[in-house]
């Protein structure tokens, strides 16, 4: 089920990190530079393309169910909304709690998708992933995806969990043909730490999004950055998200990081 002749991106990090708003906006960012793009929200809280449509839309899932999982009864429109720019989104969902398995989800959203051929048309895809690194929905975006980017903040948890993801995507990528592309600081005033772990692990940090309340008021809104005023931090915002688009889309270099035993990462950036 590889997905051909798109740019494939995966988006990881910690939960409440982020991801769904660093997700929609490099949609937004990738749209303005003229892309064909879909996003496909791999969480069962379904809010990944929230801020591109306006709205929770129904999950991939829940509308399998209500066909009895006769995928031949839907059409793209059942499954597939246009948001901002026309951004393709897509919210695969989830198996109620306790009762199934993620990766089984995403798979049928790929199988989906390309069954009614809406991915020839497409130049970037992105997986919004939930955080949880021994889920078999965090994985299966691995077996499609060409880089992975993480999303942290400069604080211990944050490049813990960063560091967790990246052992997870370095064990995935002896298999398939998924490679690190970079880490973006989020909601952070400073890189120091992150920067002091990317060193390290030898990792790099491929953008900076400033705690900005504009993302905030954003989500509040209902629409991605690109929508909003343009007031001096928003228009900087935007033009960072621009930036890591033209990046990602030129290609960046494959990384293998060495992440760190939990010992050493403790005595790095942990408590004195």
């Amino acid at each position: 089920m590889k997905i051909e002749g798109a740019q494939v991106f995966a988006i990881y990090g910690k939960g409440g990190i982020g991801k769904s708003t660093t997700s929609s906006n490099l949609s937004a960012a990738f749209s303005t530079l003229g892309k064909r793009v879909l996003q496909i929200g791999c969480d069962p809280k379904h809010d990944s393309t929230f801020t591109l449509t306006g709205q929770l839309q129904p999950t991939v899932i829940d509308i399998l169910k209500d066909v009895d999982f006769h995928a031949e009864e839907l059409r793209p429109e059942d499954f597939v909304t246009e948001g901002f720019n026309g951004v393709k989104c897509v919210e695969a969902g989830g198996p109620p709690a306790g009762t199934g398995c993620g990766g089984y989800v995403v798979g049928q959203t790929v199988k989906l998708l390309k069954q009614h051929h809406m991915l020839e048309d497409t130049d970037v895809v992105i997986f919004d992933v939930l955080g949880d690194v021994v889920c078999g929905g965090f994985a299966a975006p691995l077996q499609h995806a060409d880089r992975a980017v993480i999303v942290t903040a400069n604080d211990f948890d944050s490049i813990y969990a960063m560091n967790r993801i990246i052992q997870a995507v370095g064990a995935k990528s002896k298999n398939y043909n998924v490679r690190l592309a970079g880490c973006i600081a989020n909601r952070s005033r400073e890189t120091d730490e992150v920067d002091r772990y990317c060193d390290v692990v030898g990792f790099n940090r491929i953008a900076h999004m400033p705690d900005i309340d504009a993302i905030r008021r954003s989500r509040l809104k209902k629409k991605t950055l690109f929508e909003m005023p343009d007031e001096e931090d928003i228009v900087l915002a935007r033009a960072e998200y621009v930036r890591l688009a033209q990046l990602l889309f030129a290609g960046t270099e494959g990384l293998a990081p060495e992440s760190l035993p939990d010992r050493e990462i403790f005595e790095l950036l942990g408590f004195d």
